[in-house]
């Protein structure tokens, strides 16, 4: 089972996200929070696998909500809900530890589909959404393009072309099949470069491969 948590300020939003969450037999709605201070407390209290956190919320806002959560002993994979696709708070998010990005209006299935691939390790952006936010905010050549080279020159070959297709969205069933290699191959690759990159997930390693020109 997966342990969930929603965090929103719109009581309805919760309602229906709870209503959604608990028709999935494989998870498992533990905690709902109403803003940034509450999840924090929540999820210290209430072991969580994966956090669905809206971005714009009183008292303490969605950003540093996901920044506390991913600093706690046992932090929860952080999935941000937003309903603006190009809200550079949403980047903000995402650099700040959230292991991906939604819409609000995305699709129930989709959203249900995100929990399941982020609890597992795989990272989770809106496809439209996604590639608008880092190419606005992040881009190849520019002031970080040297020093993420640097840290990416660390890795090893077939690491670094697993970070390609990480870079690319890639999870990491298709990563095997693409490289010709095991799915758990594939994880630990992937633990490794996350160290060697000194980031705390897929999406952070992929705006860094973006930085250095990777994809």
């Amino acid at each position: 089972m997966i342990r969930t948590m929603i965090v929103d300020d719109d009581a309805l939003v919760r309602l229906g996200l709870a209503d959604l969450l608990d028709g999935d037999g494989g998870i498992d709605l533990v905690a709902q929070a109403a803003d940034g201070l509450q999840a924090v407390e929540l999820a210290a209290a209430h072991r969580i696998d994966v956090a669905l956190v809206d971005v714009r919320m009183p008292r303490l806002d969605g950003i540093a909500a996901t920044a506390r959560l991913r600093a706690l002993p046992h932090p929860p994979k952080v999935i941000t809900l937003t309903t603006f696709d190009l809200d550079e708070y949403v980047y903000d998010a995402l650099a700040a530890g959230a292991d991906g990005f939604l819409l609000k209006d995305t699709d129930p299935a989709e959203i249900l589909r995100a929990v399941h691939l982020v609890a597992a390790g795989s990272a989770m952006l809106h496809p439209a959404a996604a590639r608008r936010v880092i190419d606005r905010y992040h881009h190849a050549g520019g002031p970080g393009a040297a020093a993420a080279r640097t840290r990416i020159e660390a890795l090893t070959p077939r690491e670094h072309d697993v970070l390609s297709r990480l870079a690319r969205g890639d999870a990491n069933a298709e990563i095997a099949a693409a490289l010709g290699m095991r799915e758990s191959t594939v994880k630990a690759h992937v633990s490794r470069i996350l160290t060697a990159l000194d980031v705390t997930n897929r999406v952070q390693a992929a705006l860094l491969a973006r930085d250095a020109g990777l994809a």
